[in-house]
């Protein structure tokens, strides 16, 4: 099957190099020199990777026959896709590939039904979850043990125990705006004069 392992960035210098956002847990084996990758657009490709290096945090790889800055700057915003065996498994049994996370459903502990895993984002910290609520609305759910108690890929559900706030932000927010409501309708209704320079003015 194929996957989505990173998307082409800027190009990086004037020799051809270009930053990539990896989408894979296994860069150094997906993204490694020699790896032949199909694309999206299938026009840009296939490439093939000859050099790879870390900058500031971030991958550069170099294609074959790409040489200058303006051969890298065309490849921005490419899809680099990889062909991979869907039996494959990684080493680490807490890691997984992003084909055997999508469409999980998301749960609370307790059954509740938070939503579907419809995209794995990896980022520099850390990998998120993006889950589409029943709503069609959107939540981030940050890949990390201790909001993710569980995987369970036989019954296709991640289990989660989020913080407060993570899943239910909205109904802060509501409540939030109840409260400063309710404060400035209690404000309209004190007697004039600011409190606390009045309790100051007593001390006083």
């Amino acid at each position: 099957m194929q996957l989505v392992v990173a998307r082409v960035g800027r190009a990086h210098g004037i020799k051809g190099e270009v930053t990539v956002e990896v989408r894979t847990d296994e860069p150094e084996l997906r993204l490694g020199p020699g790896a032949v990758l199909a694309t999206d657009p299938a026009s840009a490709g296939p490439l093939t990777i000859e050099t790879g290096r870390v900058h500031s945090g971030r991958l550069l790889l170099r294609f074959e026959g790409v040489r200058d800055r303006n051969g890298a700057e065309a490849l921005r915003n490419t899809l680099l896709i990889a062909e991979v065996d869907p039996d494959d498994k990684p080493e680490d049994p807490d890691e997984y590939y992003d084909h055997q996370l999508m469409d999980l459903d998301v749960v609370l502990e307790d059954g509740t039904e938070v939503g579907r895993i419809t995209e794995i984002s990896h980022l520099p910290s850390q990998d998120l979850f993006v889950v589409e609520r029943a709503d069609g609305t959107e939540v981030l759910i940050p890949f990390v043990e201790e909001i993710v108690v569980e995987i369970d890929l036989e019954k296709q559900r991640a289990v989660i125990d989020p913080p407060p706030g993570l899943i239910d932000d909205r109904a802060e927010i509501a409540s939030s705006r109840d409260a400063d409501n309710e404060s400035a309708e209690d404000d309209e209704n004190a007697p004039s004069g600011d409190a606390e320079n009045t309790s100051a003015g007593d001390e006083a």
